[in-house]
């Protein structure tokens, strides 16, 4: 990748994370500065984006997933990457849930009952252990490639 490429995608990526930060705070205080500021996040993201794929995949397509393949080992090694970054993704975001319900009801409970915060804590943490036992799958199939 040559020079020009890599400055130019890291002054993107340095604009797509001060631009909207920028907007947030130079806009008026209301509600409308928050959809402002997701607006232009949004749209640097994926202009980002957008210019990454330009920049980076503008060459001989068929010639770099040839290579890919003929690296990574095949089929299965590609598919047991996939298998154990599902396998995180897809606990995490359980896991994302679950602390959300159980967090928000042990708030209410503690803002009654102080005395049970310990007992809350464990809800908690056993919420996000899903997490863990998901981080552990992956790190059991990738230990098989």
């Amino acid at each position: 990748m040559s020079t020009l490429v890599k400055i130019t995608l890291v002054v993107a990526l340095l604009l797509s994370f001060f631009i909207p930060f920028g907007a947030f705070l130079i806009g008026e205080r209301n509600r409308g500065r928050f959809k402002t500021s997701l607006a232009i996040n949004c749209f640097f993201f994926f202009g980002t984006l957008l210019l990454a794929n330009i920049l980076l995949f503008g060459g001989s397509a068929q010639a770099a997933s040839t290579e890919a393949v003929s690296n990574a080992g095949g089929l299965s090694t590609g598919l047991g990457y996939i298998a154990a970054a599902l396998v995180t993704g897809l606990s995490c975001i359980g896991g994302g849930i679950a602390v959300s319900a159980a967090a928000s009801a042990a708030l209410g409970a503690i803002s009654e009952d102080s005395s049970i915060l310990g007992k809350s804590l464990i809800f908690v943490g056993l919420a996000e252990g899903v997490c863990l036992y998901g981080l552990i799958i992956s790190f059991m199939i990738l230990g098989q490639l």
